[in-house]
């Protein structure tokens, strides 16, 4: 199976639907015309077909390994291929130019994210959590702090980490016992014990700079009394080089279902010097840089490993033979047809399709709104596209991870037993991607993010303000749109999706316990109505193609998976409509001793 980069629909996503070239009299912009980034985009297929790829089934059967010195060593391979990144400068490819960046705008940095994770999702991990550091560090660091890890964590040269889960706690943060002692010289004294840490250690960098939640003493009980320290795996000398080695270290890997060329560590603090970031006890607000970045990610990790499966899948399906054809041999020259022919097996490929095209437009819209919201000189454009970042966040996550878990067991259902097999991908793609539900917060936590805190912040200016976006595109294009009926679906969607949010401010407050039970299928209604919103843009920037006479049959396709969307799956909607609606009665009949 060989990993295809998408390469064309990022092409088509930039330059035809987001038309991101009006943007380049913002800073950053301004470097990405049309051309370079085509470039950029080729040179990153190249990159993750051709070196990364190769790595993904070998780091699945081989795994990581913790030596008796505390060291861990990744897969046969990972190290040069992350040194090879870090030389050709992939990961400084939207890091702040300040600190010697690139500077590219963030969707540019989030195509090439997908094509790493694509290629071998594990591997993508290990840089993929420096950028939340560098985000986190950004915000809360002093600025000799920055001055001093930012070029080395942007470079790659340093990673990153985050710490915030005890065997005790997880999502609960408020529980966690890591204590931090005030050194009185500016620096403190870290000690306890974090699980489940991505990257924890490893064999590719000069430093690991981990960033670590825990409580000062005397701090008030709870998330209030909750501080974040940079705890570097070697503290830095008078030059900035890595010099004594802090009192840290991983004490065990964890034996996981999958993702296995990544390193998940135990690890021990035992007075490891370290450095508070912000102000002492409020470590969640500055952390939220860094899970909000990470809930992003993990939303493309779903959407990136769907990808990769759903290409092993249409490989498979054009190379298998398997009775005929229900309308006669399509291949008579053959002993049987390609199980392409069958009609369940487009069903599955075709609409795992339509969601990885919906998808990856909505991330990319998710992106281009983060770019809006630091670059715009308007300070409306900047509020409402921060809005959108907010308030979209749990739905990337929760929303794509979920399609992304369905188009990876449909494209397993596709090789049938083969599937089931390590001699093909399917199986690994299948357990990895199914962690994409759990970590940074699992899907059902998104979705009381959502309701609970996204709904109603701000009086509901961000919601009321994606209302209104999708408002005026309906309004100026209902009566003259190309493609009207992905404008009458996008119109549909969001009537259902107002349906709910008004249900939710009606029945919600008075019964907490209906609208938590209702979260998760509102969430997918407000998925479902952007990815509809989404296809709306795609379809009429394709048909606006087709009409000015471009022959180039890629545009006819989308058109076509397009209806894919709107017949089989934007239909979904409905039934996530009535199940939010149903309340939790039922869900609280039953007493604890009937479970």
């Amino acid at each position: 199976m060989t990993y295809k980069a998408p390469v064309r629909d990022y092409q088509f996503l930039f330059n035809d639907v987001f038309q991101v070239e009006q943007y380049n009299n913002l800073k950053g912009f301004e470097e990405a015309s049309s051309d370079v980034v085509s470039a950029i985009l080729e040179e990153a297929a190249k990159f993750t077909e051709e070196v990364v790829a190769p790595l993904n089934a070998s780091g699945d059967k081989e795994g990581c390994t913790l030596h008796a010195d505390h060291s861990v060593t990744a897969p046969k391979g990972y190290k040069e291929a992350y040194r090879q990144m870090v030389e050709a400068g992939w990961p400084a490819l939207g890091g702040d130019a300040d600190y010697g960046g690139q500077g590219l705008p963030h969707y540019v940095n989030m195509a090439f994210s997908e094509m790493l994770t694509g290629a071998s999702s594990a591997f993508a991990m290990y840089p993929g959590l420096t950028d939340g550091a560098i985000a986190a560090l950004t915000a809360g660091g002093t600025d000799a702090l920055k001055a001093l890890y930012l070029p080395k964590l942007i470079s790659g040269e340093w990673s990153g980490t985050m710490n915030l889960t005890e065997p005790h706690c997880g999502t609960d943060l408020g529980l966690l016992r890591s204590k931090a002692k005030d050194n009185g010289d500016g620096t403190y004294a870290v000690s306890g014990q974090k699980i489940w840490i991505s990257a924890g250690e490893h064999d590719f960098t000069d430093n690991i700079c981990h960033l670590v939640l825990a409580r000062l003493e005397g701090a008030p009980e709870g998330v209030k009394g909750i501080s974040l320290f940079l705890v570097p795996k070697f503290i830095p000398d008078a030059e900035g080089n890595p010099g004594e080695r802090n009192s840290l270290h991983c004490a065990g890997l964890e034996h996981k279902m999958g993702i296995h060329g990544n390193a998940t560590c135990v690890m021990i603090y035992e007075d490891a010097k370290g450095w508070l970031l912000g102000n002492a006890h409020e470590g969640l607000k500055i952390m939220f840089y860094m899970m909000n970045n990470a809930r992003l990610g993990v939303g493309l990790q779903g959407l990136a490993i769907g990808h990769a499966a759903h290409v092993a899948a249409v490989e498979f399906a054009k190379d298998r033979l398997q009775g005929r054809a229900l309308t006669g041999p399509e291949a008579p020259d053959k002993p049987a047809d390609p199980i392409l022919v069958h009609p369940d097996v487009r069903r599955m490929l075709l609409e795992s399709r339509a969601l990885i095209d919906g998808g990856r437009a909505f991330l990319t819209w998710v992106a281009l709104q983060a770019d809006l919201a630091k670059s715009s000189p308007d300070e409306a454009v900047r509020e409402k596209a921060n809005d959108f970042v907010g308030l979209l966040t749990p739905v990337v996550k929760a929303f794509l991870t979920e399609k992304g878990l369905k188009i990876t067991q449909d494209s397993m259902q596709v090789h049938g037993g083969s599937g089931f097999t390590e001699h093909f991908p399917a199986s690994q793609y299948m357990r990895d991607v199914r962690i994409t539900l759990i970590y940074e917060g699992t899907n059902g936590v998104q979705a009381l993010d959502l309701v609970g805190r996204k709904l109603p912040s701000k009086g509901g200016r961000a919601p009321m303000s994606f209302f209104a976006e999708i408002d005026a595109y309906v309004a100026e294009h209902e009566a003259s749109s190309l493609v009207p009926e992905f404008v009458e679906g996008l119109k549909s969607a969001k009537a259902k999706l107002l349906d709910g949010t008004m249900w939710l401010m009606q029945n919600g407050m008075g019964n907490p316990n209906a609208a938590a039970a209702g979260s998760l299928d509102y969430l997918h209604i407000f998925g479902l109505t952007a990815l509809s919103y989404m296809w709306a843009q795609m379809a009429q920037a394709a048909k606006q193609k087709i009409d000015a006479g471009d022959t180039d049959p890629y545009y006819a396709t989308k058109l076509k998976v397009g209806q894919v969307f709107l017949k089989r799956i934007l239909p979904e909607i409905d039934s996530h409509l009535q199940r939010m609606k149903a309340g939790s009665e039922d869900l609280f009949a039953l007493s604890e001793d009937e479970f």
